[in-house]
Parts: C-alpha cells; sequence; structure tokens
C-alpha cells in the first residue's frame, strides 16, 4: 500500500500521478511520466513544469477522504477549517437557502453563492427544486472522486463570476482497470440514524483509449428532534433552561377583540374528552404546543448515483473524451402540524362560546397530523470534448458542457382556505357537500371537515447550464529566467432557472406561503488571457521569482460587461523558503433566485428583543425603546418563530470584490518532511448582496439611540398595535454597502516513521480575524467574526483540523480532531444562559485491515466521545446551532472492500 501526500501548496491534477491503497487499480507508469511534465494546478489554466501554487490551495486525496469517514461531499468540505457561516446539510436539514434537502459548502462563511464548485476544472450545473443559487454537492458521488482541490483565494478572472471567496475543484478519477465493490453501514450507537451505502467502479483501458464507470447508493434514516434533543429550551425563569412551546395551540389560542375584556388572551378546551365549548385565560405554560416531536434534528434522504467517464486517442496529436453523471434524490422533512391564524368570529357565529367578538390567533391542526415536505430531485450532466496538440508544445482543448437539474416537491395536509371558509360560513356550510367546521376547540374537527379541507400540494421546477469553451496553452518565449508560458480562451455560457408552485398556491388559496412561478435565464460571454513571467532565476535569495497575470472580460446580456484581473507574486528564496501574493478582483451578478425569486413569508426562528423588556436586569436601552415603540408592559414572545418575508430582489445590483492573499511556505531543511504555511486573505466586496436575519435586524434596531436605525422602519417590520406581536419582518436579500472578512489560516505537514509505522501529521487551523458588513452606505458595521448569529452560523475565531494517519504491514490506523472555538451568541445578552457557545472537539478513528490485494475490512467511530451540540439562545432548531454542530452523536460504522 502506497500513498502519494499532497499538501496544501504541492499538487498535480494528473490522475496518473495519484497513487492509492493497494485494493485500487493503478495508473500506468509512463503516462505519468509524459503527465508529469506538464501539469495544471487549480487557480490557472497555464501548463506547468512544477505542481507548486502561487494561491493557498488545500487537498483532499481519496485516501484522505477515505479515512476521515464520511459518506458525503459536503460533509467532508463543511469541517474544513476554512468553511464557516450557514450551508445546507443532512443535520440542518429545515434550511431552504438553496432548496430543502441541498447541501452545499460555504468557504469564509461569505455565502454558498460566493463559491465557485467545478467538476474537473468545469462548472456544474446548479442543484435544487428549481432556481437555485448553487451547486447541489448531493450529485456528486464520492467513490468517483480522486482529490479535492480548495482554492482560499478569489479567482474571477481564472473562471469568471462566483469565484469571491475561493473555488472547490472536485476531480475525478480519469481509469481504472479491474472492478471494486464496498459496502457501508453505520448508526448512532443506540442504533438511530442508520446509513447504507454500496459503490462500485469499474472499468477498462487499452491502447488507444480507456473508459471507467461507478455506480452507487447511499441512504439515511432521520432522527427525530424530541428523541435526540428532548424539548425546546428557553430562560423562561433567570438561571434557569425551561422547556417552552408553541403559542400556536392545539385548542386555539384567541384574542377578544370586543366587549370589557377586549385584548385578552384566551384558549379553547384542549382535552380531545373535555366540553368543546370550553375556555379560559391563556396560559403558556399551560397550553403552549411541544412541537419537538413533530420534528428531525436528522432527516432522510436517498441518493442514486451513475458516472460515466472515457476518452479515445484519435490519432497521435487528438483525443476526444466525454463525462456523464446522473443522479437522484429523494428526501423528506418532518414538520409540525398546520397552524391557522388570523380568523375572526363575530359574536353571533355558532361555534363562538365568548359571545365576543374575537380572533384566532394559532390553531394548531394536530387532528390532521403532521406535514410532510418531499423532494425528488434529478440532475443530469454531460461533457463532451476534444483536445490535443498543435505546433511545437501548444495545448488545445473545445468542450461543451450541458447540465439539467429537475425536480417535483411539495407538502403533505395543507389547508385548502377557500374551503376551510366554506365550512366557517354558516350561510354555506351543511349543504353541497360542504361539511360544518368547529375550529374552537381541540376534537370539535371531524373527518369529514379534516377530508374537506386537507391536500397535499405538488411544484416542479429546475436548472438548465449550457456551455462552450475552447481553451489554448503553450509557451510564447524563452526570458533568461525561463520560458513565458500563456493560456487563453473563450467561454459562451447560459444559465436558466424556473420553479412552478402548485397552482392553489400560486391562487393564494392554502394554508402556506403564496409564491408565484419563478422563471429567469442570462447568458455571458467571456474571453481571458493569463501569463505568467519568469523575472529572476538562480541567483541568491532567489531561485526563481515570477509574476503570474490574469484577465477576464465578461459581457453579461442583464447588467453589460465587467473586467477582472488577477496578479500573483511566486517567490522561491530558496529551496526550504517560498514567499507568496496575490491581488484579484472579482464580479458577480445576483443569481436567478436572487432576481426573480418570488416574495414569500416563512415562519424563521426569531429572538424579540422586547421579551420581558421590562422586567428586572433587562437592558435600559432596549428597555426605553420597547416602551417607546408601543409594547405593552407585561409582553412576552409567544413562541420561537416569526412570519418572515423572504425571497429575491428585482432592485438588486451587481457586487464587486477585491481580495488580497500574502503566505509564506517553509519546508524545514533541518527536519525531513517537515512544512510549515502560513497565509493571510483579505476580501472586500462592494455593493454586497447580503440577506439580513430578522433577529439581526431586531436587535439592531432595539440596541440604537431612540430607535435611530433605518432597521427600525416599517419597511423591515411592524407590530400588532394591540398586542405587541410582531406581524411582518422581512429578511430579503439587499445590497450592502460593503461586507469585509479578513484572517490567516496555517498548517503543518510532517511525515516520520513510528516504531515502524510510516506515519502522517496534518494540522490545519483557521483564524477569522474579522467579518463586518453595513447594511447600507453610511451605516455602522456590524461585527460578526466571534458570534453565532440567528440563521447564518458560526463566525467563531478559531477553526482547526488535526490529522494523524499510521500505516504498517496490513493495517491502517487514522485518528482526527475537529475544533471549533468558542463564540458568544450575537442576539443574547451577557449573562444569559446560552449567551455562548464554548469551544467544542470532535474526536473521529477509524482502522483498516487489507486481508490480501483484493479484500479489506474497516471499522471507525465518528464523535468518539459522544460530544453534544451547546446550547445557544438563539438555537435554529434542537436547542442548538444546526449549521455548526454535529446532531448525531456517536457514529460507529463498518465498510467491506473488495477488488478483482
Amino acid at each position: 500500500m502506497k500513498k502519494l501526500l499532497f499538501s496544501s501548496v504541492a499538487l498535480s491534477v494528473s490522475a496518473a500521478l495519484f497513487s492509492s491503497p493497494a485494493a485500487l487499480a493503478q495508473s500506468n507508469e509512463s503516462d505519468a511520466q509524459a503527465d508529469a511534465e506538464r501539469i495544471t494546478v487549480t487557480g490557472s489554466r497555464l501548463k506547468r513544469a512544477e505542481a507548486e501554487s502561487a494561491a493557498p490551495i488545500q487537498v483532499f486525496d481519496a485516501e484522505d477522504i477515505e479515512v476521515s469517514g464520511m459518506t458525503s461531499v459536503e460533509m467532508i468540505l463543511q469541517r474544513m477549517s476554512a468553511s464557516a457561516g450557514a450551508a445546507g446539510g443532512q443535520g440542518n436539514a429545515y434550511w431552504t437557502g438553496n432548496g430543502y434537502g441541498t447541501t452545499q459548502v460555504n468557504l469564509r462563511g461569505l455565502g454558498i453563492n460566493r463559491t465557485l464548485v467545478l467538476l474537473n476544472g468545469r462548472r456544474i450545473v446548479n442543484g435544487g427544486t428549481g432556481a437555485n443559487s448553487s451547486v447541489d454537492l448531493n450529485m456528486i458521488p464520492v467513490e468517483m472522486i480522486q482529490r479535492i482541490e480548495v482554492l482560499k483565494d478569489g479567482a474571477s478572472a481564472i473562471y469568471g463570476a462566483d469565484a469571491v471567496a475561493g473555488v472547490v475543484n472536485i476531480i475525478t478519477r480519469k481509469s481504472y482497470d479491474g472492478f471494486t465493490v464496498e459496502a457501508r453501514v453505520g448508526a448512532t450507537d443506540d442504533g438511530e440514524g442508520q446509513d447504507r451505502n454500496v459503490n462500485m467502479i469499474f472499468g477498462t483501458s487499452g491502447d488507444k483509449g480507456r473508459i471507467m464507470a461507478t455506480l452507487g447508493y447511499r441512504s439515511s434514516d432521520e432522527i427525530n428532534m424530541a428523541d435526540q434533543a428532548g424539548c425546546a429550551l428557553a430562560e423562561m425563569t433567570t438561571g434557569q433552561l425551561d422547556c417552552f412551546g408553541s403559542s400556536s395551540t392545539i385548542g386555539g389560542r384567541a384574542t377578544i377583540l370586543s366587549g370589557p375584556n377586549a385584548g385578552d388572551r384566551i384558549n379553547f378546551n384542549q382535552d380531545p374528552n373535555g366540553d368543546g365549548d370550553s375556555y379560559e385565560p391563556y396560559s403558556s405554560a399551560k397550553h403552549n404546543f411541544a412541537f419537538f416531536p413533530y420534528l428531525n434534528s436528522v432527516n432522510p434522504v436517498t441518493n442514486w448515483n451513475m458516472s460515466v467517464f472515457g476518452d479515445y486517442q484519435l490519432s497521435a496529436d487528438t483525443t476526444v473524451f466525454t463525462e456523464i453523471l446522473y443522479n437522484n434524490r429523494t428526501s423528506e422533512q418532518l414538520a409540525t402540524p398546520g397552524t391557522l391564524r388570523g380568523i375572526e368570529f363575530g359574536a353571533d357565529h355558532p361555534t363562538n362560546p365568548t359571545g365576543e367578538t374575537i380572533r384566532l390567533d394559532g390553531r394548531r391542526l394536530l387532528e390532521g397530523g403532521p406535514r410532510i415536505f418531499f423532494q425528488d430531485v434529478n440532475t443530469f450532466r454531460t461533457v463532451v470534448g476534444a483536445s490535443g496538440y498543435v505546433g511545437e508544445g501548444w495545448n488545445w482543448e473545445v468542450a461543451y458542457n450541458y447540465g439539467r437539474n429537475t425536480a417535483i416537491d411539495g407538502m403533505t395536509n395543507i389547508v385548502n382556505m377557500q374551503r376551510l371558509n366554506q365550512g366557517l360560513d354558516p350561510n354555506t356550510c351543511g349543504s353541497n357537500g360542504i361539511p360544518c367546521i368547529d375550529l374552537l376547540g381541540y376534537g370539535d374537527l371531524s373527518q369529514e371537515a379534516l377530508d374537506h379541507i386537507m391536500f397535499r400540494t405538488t411544484d416542479n421546477g429546475g436548472n438548465e447550464q449550457r456551455s462552450l469553451t475552447a481553451n489554448i496553452t503553450g509557451d510564447l518565449f524563452d526570458l533568461p529566467a525561463g520560458w513565458v508560458p500563456v493560456a487563453f480562451g473563450v467561454e459562451h455560457r447560459k444559465e436558466r432557472g424556473w420553479r412552478n408552485p402548485d397552482s392553489s398556491i400560486v391562487a393564494g388559496i392554502m394554508n402556506t406561503n403564496q409564491a408565484e412561478p419563478i422563471e429567469g435565464s442570462y447568458t455571458v460571454d467571456e474571453v481571458y488571457v493569463e501569463t505568467s513571467l519568469p523575472l529572476l532565476a538562480d541567483h541568491d535569495f532567489a531561485k526563481s521569482l515570477s509574476l503570474d497575470l490574469a484577465y477576464r472580460y465578461s459581457d453579461y446580456d442583464t447588467f453589460g460587461s465587467d473586467g477582472n484581473y488577477k496578479a500573483s507574486l511566486h517567490w522561491q528564496v530558496s529551496d526550504s523558503l517560498k514567499l507568496r501574493a496575490t491581488q484579484s478582483t472579482a464580479f458577480r451578478i445576483p443569481n436567478i433566485p436572487e432576481l426573480f425569486g418570488g416574495v414569500a413569508e416563512g415562519n424563521l426562528t426569531t429572538t424579540d428583543p422586547c421579551d420581558g423588556w421590562d422586567q428586572a436586569g433587562a437592558d435600559p436601552t432596549v428597555a426605553a425603546n420597547c416602551q417607546a415603540d408601543g409594547v405593552p408592559t407585561g409582553y412576552t414572545q409567544f413562541g420561537a418563530t416569526v412570519l418572515t418575508t423572504v425571497g429575491g430582489n428585482p432592485n438588486l445590483k451587481p457586487e464587486d470584490a477585491e481580495t488580497f492573499t500574502a503566505g509564506v511556505v517553509w519546508d524545514v531543511d533541518f527536519v525531513e518532511n517537515l512544512q510549515f504555511t502560513f497565509d493571510y486573505y483579505n476580501i472586500d466586496i462592494k455593493n454586497a448582496i447580503q440577506t439580513i436575519p430578522g433577529s439581526t435586524k431586531l436587535s439592531v434596531c432595539y440596541n440604537s439611540e431612540n430607535l435611530s436605525h433605518p432597521f427600525c422602519s416599517a419597511e423591515h417590520f411592524t407590530r400588532d398595535s394591540l398586542t405587541g406581536d410582531i406581524n411582518f419582518l422581512s429578511a430579503q436579500p439587499t445590497n450592502a454597502a460593503t461586507e469585509n472578512v479578513s484572517g490567516v489560516d496555517a498548517s503543518v505537514f510532517y511525515k516520520t516513521d513510528l516504531a515502524g509505522w510510516a506515519s502522517d501529521f496534518s494540522w490545519n487551523v483557521s483564524y477569522l480575524d474579522e467579518y463586518t458588513f453595513a447594511p447600507f452606505e453610511g451605516a455602522s458595521e456590524i461585527e460578526y467574526a466571534g458570534y453565532i448569529t440567528g440563521g447564518r452560523g458560526s463566525y467563531t475565531h478559531w477553526r482547526s483540523n488535526a490529522n494523524a494517519t499510521f500505516v504498517r504491514d496490513d493495517w491502517r490506523v487514522h485518528y482526527s480532531i475537529q475544533y471549533i472555538g468558542s463564540a458568544d451568541d450575537i442576539n443574547a445578552s451577557p449573562g444569559d444562559i446560552g449567551d455562548h457557545a464554548p469551544s467544542v472537539f470532535y474526536h473521529n478513528v477509524q482502522g483498516t485491515y487489507f486481508m490480501d490485494n483484493n479484500l479489506s475490512l474497516t471499522a471507525g467511530v465518528n464523535n468518539l466521545f459522544d460530544k453534544e451540540p451547546p446550547f445557544i439562545q438563539s438555537w435554529t432548531d434542537a436547542n442548538t446551532d444546526t449549521m455548526t454542530y454535529n446532531l448525531l452523536g456517536r457514529q460507529l460504522y463498518l465498510k467491506v472492500r473488495y477488488s478483482f
């Protein structure tokens, strides 16, 4: 068994240079020697004679992925120290940033749509349930990956728009001789959340061609939130956490609107054997609904995938190639029974026992059962092209890339409001097949009434990408310090997205967010050029010094044209010391859902700063502002969610970014195989497209002097004048004036022999020094660095990953530690329970026994010490930040692999 290590600064894109465990087939040595002569690294299109980059790159090769114990691409990438903020994953499946069930990566926490994801250096169609903003990583099967190269630097001059925070380039195997099958089973240590994987890879090669294919199946089961986290927790009493529930009650919470008791809150019967007409003063402790049993901490997902890669040599200097990828994902999310709100009953309504006009503020339809959100998503991608040589040392490639994603999704147990109103109207119900409906009191809803009003909705949507690229690389001329390589090319690309909600949702007659169809597209034509100027060679203190330059011109049919540049200095001071620096720009237009997404509403976890504003210990500024805003004394936030307006914004403008990185690489000459890297980064975005969570808007508003912050205006939120409840809250994207992130990355790589064990060690650490943004021109900057934010994930200062792999004879043992630093809750007051999250360590271990050259057995444990996620006040689900922490607990798995 042999492994070729790739550090963050030394890598090769040649499949022939990759060496894997003995169970995997090896590439032809003569091909490896030929490919090693001129290679390409992520972040550049130049062919180079050395496998080092002027930009910071982190590499995960096939063995790194194997020993990680991860079964999906997003799990691997989201554990990187350079990842931050929010991205979709199985453990935060209620996050809807790119559609239910989708998974992404978020470099630097700048947002999933500012990280460009490539497959073999080419773009991938966006994925999800229609009109989506980023790639769904579910579509990438792990078994086909040769390595993943993560460029932690802006690269719009090389790859075009979206490469603001960096680039993730997933590189697949190109050839395989033989057949391998592997099966994996896993679960938590109490048997929950079972996952199953079966993967096959097979291929053959000849003198002129080669073909390789993979087939894969992956499925995982749900973990109920009540089983994992118990109940929803909050500091109801100072210094004590207590369970609380939703104010949407199963009997129905109402406000009296007339008579001497106007303004009083009441709740109707919640005993199925009680008096259906009874009611009493509303009590949150007595009446609120325990909703965790009707949610999952982890939701079920199933993936089927297939891929084919092949090439054929037509002549000595021309080769044709193709890539085919197909993935099907089915996923579900359990949701609480639906809630009816804002229905007024006159004093004389036959089902109203109060004798006064009332407004039903929250009636949970437990009789109808929980809702189920479901998705069935298909993604297809194919690349066909040709490459070859012309003249002396010139390489060319032409490729057509087509990707299409289509989906059907929907919800069950959704109330048709039109039919409900018919059943509530005493003039229309009781005839023509319309049952009379009694909502006031649990158990009064008949099965006939439920059948009349409850429906399943079905939506459809998709994304499509077409691109044609042509590239030429070669050497222009020779300078005293070396040859001057050049790369140039053109690209034509069209992106299209669409989403068609159920006709009843479009009509606005369902008890869910009304939505309009989305249809949008844009076309871009681009041309680029890149070169590297060798300035010095073989001098004292300059073994080599080169200046890399790149420029890309983009012409969009929506916003016009723009140019982006990149300049990198690559200074090899000596054999052991290298300095590097890069200055670049980026241009990102608003994508299809940001521009064309219909405005919608959703119940999002929100912290109201005016909750208990008149109690002892409340912040005086917040208390004064809440009082001035008309929030009544004794006000308490009812429930953890607020109806929030989300969706697209047709008034968005493009955003521009400037990126600067500088670093050093030190190969310690007095310790063999020891390397240190250190890199500083600074990304400054202008006119940043930014979605600001509702909790943050509320917090900033009520902490401002005399409600002076623009977030206090009615365009951002309003309150009910009678109860003080928030009845409108906006979280739509906007062009924030500036957004800036800066920090440092460091790494250590060491390879040695310990007591006969070939030992590899690596440690990657990231420090986020600053993450600020001003929501509008002239506004005070909001600082995210060091905080956990409501709905945006964690921006802790420190993250790191440490790995150790030991190989001896037929054994391989791996141990890894993931560290997530402490962070303050951005919405909590100091001294509150959950005002900060402590530092968290996750330990993982894996062992593999290679029984022979064909058969291997692997066992592992993730989260070895069963570390529980910390409680934070602004939790998104399960009393924690689901964007950041492991909800599965300790996970055990077994895997067997056989090759022949």
